[in-house]
C-alpha cells in the first residue's frame, strides 16, 4: 500500500510539473518530494521507518553539504596566497575531509537504528541514481519543472 501510496505521490509530481512545462524555474519542494518518494520507494521503507529516517538522513545532508561548501571555499583564489596560507589552507582540507568521515560515520550509527546495513550501503547508490536520472531529464530538456 505505501508503495502504491509513493509511486502516485511520483506521478502526481511529474504530471503536475508536466503541465507547467513551459517555465524552466526549479521548484525545490517538488524536487526534495520527488527525491524523498524515489529513495523510500527504492529503499523499500514503511511509513513508521521514513518517519524516522528523514530527520535523520536530512540532519545528516545538511551538515555535509555545509562541509563541502567550506572544502569548496578553500580552493577559491588560491592564486595570491602565500605559502603559509596555502599550507593552512591543505590541512583545513585535511580537517573537513576528516570531518565528512566524522560525519558519515555518526549518521550509520543513528541510520542503523531504523535501516539495515544493507538498505545504508545501498542508500548512496540510490542517491546517486536520483541525481543522474535528474541530469538526464535536464539534458532531454524534459525538467518537469522539478
Amino acid at each position: 500500500m505505501k508503495r502504491i501510496t509513493l509511486i502516485f505521490l511520483f506521478a502526481a509530481l511529474s504530471y503536475t510539473s508536466f503541465a507547467q512545462r513551459g517555465t524552466r524555474q526549479i521548484d525545490r519542494e517538488k524536487l526534495e518530494a520527488a527525491r524523498v518518494a524515489f529513495i523510500s520507494t527504492r529503499l523499500d521503507l514503511s511509513t513508521e521507518q521514513a518517519q524516522v529516517f528523514w530527520p535523520i538522513f536530512n540532519e545528516f545532508d545538511d551538515q555535509r553539504r555545509e562541509t563541502l561548501r567550506e572544502l569548496s571555499r578553500l580552493s577559491r583564489d588560491t592564486e595570491s596566497l602565500s605559502e603559509d596560507d596555502a599550507k593552512n589552507r591543505i590541512e583545513r582540507r585535511f580537517n573537513l575531509q576528516a570531518l565528512l568521515i566524522e560525519q558519515e560515520k555518526d549518521f550509520v550509527q543513528k541510520a542503523a537504528d531504523v535501516l539495515s546495513y544493507k538498505q545504508i550501503l545501498l542508500l548512496n547508490d540510490i542517491n546517486k541514481d536520483f541525481t543522474r536520472s535528474l541530469y538526464q531529464r535536464q539534458r532531454r530538456g524534459n525538467n518537469d519543472n522539478l
